[in-house]
């Protein structure tokens, strides 16, 4: 193990495999899931924090041997930070690029950029030949992915605040469908009237933000309920 922590070709070999093997497993949870990062883009991020750090690790070398007597003529210091710092920075602008705004004022790409943030870190740790972080940090991030992501979803759907996306006839609609969910005692908290274009057709639609009540939390009841009004085409529920 001592010999793998060392500078040589065996122990940079297996911190760009343990790189691409982390950000294999983690791409390949997203993948299954059709986020925009995959595999790909995971392996690439996390080689990428490797080898800014191989690559740190080998100026150090050269100025502790073949740079010595230059490095000592122009007096230059070495920063063991500089790069790995920068490459945290930079993969800020690749994750701002996953976020977008989509519809129904719904924001998507946080889980996939951030994911992207973590993969860089783990390829910085590994390599360092900071291999049993490297492959723990991935076991957790494929874990909170994968595992959390259906537990957070059914959490989400027990709580009392509810947020639905209703498509409906005409504008005078939304009085109709307010009562209907003031009469399963839920409080409206804000009405916001978007409009959408399905098969090239106008029809109006409305984000209703609402409140359930402690005894009548059922989402699934709320939406059948707004679901039989005859005025109404669709209702979905938004989960961020």
């Amino acid at each position: 193990m001592a010999y793998l922590r060392e500078f040589n070709f065996v122990s940079i070999l297996l911190r760009l495999a343990v790189a691409v093997a982390c950000g294999g497993a983690i791409g390949y949870g997203r993948a299954k899931k059709e986020r925009p990062a995959g595999p790909r883009t995971y392996i690439l991020v996390c080689v990428g924090g490797a080898l800014s750090v191989l690559l740190t690790v080998y100026q150090f070398e050269m100025l502790q041997g073949p740079w010595k007597e230059i490095v000592n003529e122009v007096g230059q210091k070495f920063d063991a930070l500089r790069i790995g710092a920068q490459t945290i920075t930079g993969i800020g602008f690749l994750g701002a690029g996953i976020i977008i705004k989509g519809l129904h004022q719904q924001v998507n790409g946080l889980t996939t950029a951030t994911g992207l943030f973590v993969a860089v870190v783990i390829g910085l740790a590994a390599g360092t030949g900071f291999i049993e972080v490297a492959i723990l940090a991935t076991v957790i991030v494929v874990l909170v992915m994968n595992v959390f992501s259906s537990m957070e979803e059914n959490y989400k759907r027990r709580l009392r605040n509810i947020t639905l996306n209703v498509e409906f006839h005409s504008v005078e609609d939304i009085k109709t469908i307010t009562q209907a969910i003031e009469q399963r005692e839920a409080k409206v908290y804000e009405i916001d009237v978007e409009r959408s274009v399905p098969s090239g057709k106008k029809k109006p639609s409305a984000i209703f933000i609402l409140q359930m009540s402690k005894t009548n939390r059922s989402h699934s009841g709320m939406l059948s309920t707004i679901a039989e009004l005859p005025c109404v085409y669709s209702v979905q529920e938004l989960i961020s």
